[in-house]
Parts: structure tokens; C-alpha cells; sequence
């Protein structure tokens, strides 16, 4: 196969392959521009959540996902944890963060208002897809450096190892792929 057909709340969407690696690849998913896609997934997933105090993300693919689930859940408003310190930020909390995605290490920042926001509430992360953790487990420290309790992680897909754990709310599994030949992936199962 050469591309990763995925079906999603009713909705079709081909994925192109991205090597990592000699022989393995995953199937790019980017939902941030996808109005169409982001309003037929949050419903399903704000249901899952239940009861939050916030919705916390970081930039930037999650960002309408978040938006609408908080919208979804009747929330006023949702934070964004930012990858580099902007001039309006004051007292910014910060945590290093890794991804599969990245090519180096990153930084997440909260601005001091957003974390006074959610200091003692119950919060819940979200991404679009969670593969390694590494850049949920990032963005659970941020949240609770800054003095939060995260009550719920969830994303739309659960990448590789990740669709093995509990600790995830997610809508369906993406799986992780071998490169067979140039133009050619397989599952790997």
C-alpha cells in the first residue's frame, strides 16, 4: 500500500506514509485544518471525557480539536501550552518535551495567567495522536507544575504501543508500518 486509508465518525481520510527510521513508517495524520473531521471527532470524545474544569493542549496540531471539544463540554475558553516563550508571557512555567514528530527537543510553556487559571482544577490534555507519550507525559508535568490535577488524557488515535494503554481515552487505533519497498508499507502487527 502506499498510502493508509483511515475511517473516523463516518468520515474517510487517506494518510501518507513518513519514514522513521531504515524500514519503518507512520501514517501522517494532521487534523488542524480539518473543520470537517474535528467537528465529527469531538463530540465522541467530549462524551468519553466527562466533567473537566479545563482543556489543556499544545500547540499546534491540537489546537482545533481542543477548541471544540471545550466548546463541546460548555467551557468558556481552553489553554494552549506554547512551544517557545512569547513577549506577553509573564512568569511562564516551562518543561522540555520530545516527540516523534520533532526532529529535536522542544520546550513547553504555560503563561503565568493560564496557570494561575487552572491552579487546584481538574484539567484534561488532549492531542490528535498520541504515539511514544512523550509529549503528553510533557505536557502532564507542565500541568502539574502548575499546580493542576489532569483528570483525563485524550486524543484521536492511539499510534503503535500506545493503543495498549488505559490511561488514554482515544477514538480508534493507528498503527505503525514497515517499509516493504520504495512506495510500499505494510502494518506492522
Amino acid at each position: 500500500m502506499d498510502k493508509y486509508t483511515i475511517e473516523l465518525a463516518g468520515l474517510k481520510r487517506d494518510l501518507p506514509f513518513v519514514d522513521i527510521g531504515n524500514d519503518m513508517a507512520y501514517a501522517s495524520f494532521v487534523v488542524i485544518s480539518d473543520t470537517e473531521l474535528v467537528s465529527a471527532c469531538a463530540p465522541l470524545l467530549a462524551e468519553k471525557i466527562g466533567r473537566c474544569d479545563a482543556i489543556i493542549t499544545a500547540e499546534a496540531k491540537g489546537i482545533a480539536l481542543a477548541y471544540e471539544i471545550s466548546r463541546q463540554l460548555g467551557l468558556k475558553d481552553f489553554i494552549v501550552a506554547r512551544k517557545s516563550e512569547k513577549s506577553y508571557m509573564k512568569h511562564p512555567v516551562s518543561v522540555p518535551v520530545h516527540s516523534i514528530t520533532t526532529t529535536q527537543e522542544q520546550v513547553l510553556l504555560l503563561d503565568g495567567s493560564d496557570s494561575d487559571k487552572i491552579k487546584g482544577k481538574k484539567v484534561c490534555l488532549i492531542d490528535d495522536v498520541v504515539s511514544t507519550g512523550e509529549s503528553l507525559a510533557a505536557l502532564e508535568d507542565l500541568v502539574r507544575a502548575a499546580g493542576a490535577e489532569v483528570v483525563a488524557k485524550a486524543c484521536i488515535l492511539a499510534e503503535g504501543d500506545a493503543a495498549k494503554r488505559e490511561d488514554i481515552i482515544y477514538l480508534q487505533e493507528l498503527p505503525l508500518f514497515r517499509k516493504v519497498s520504495e512506495g510500499d508499507y505494510e502494518v506492522i502487527r
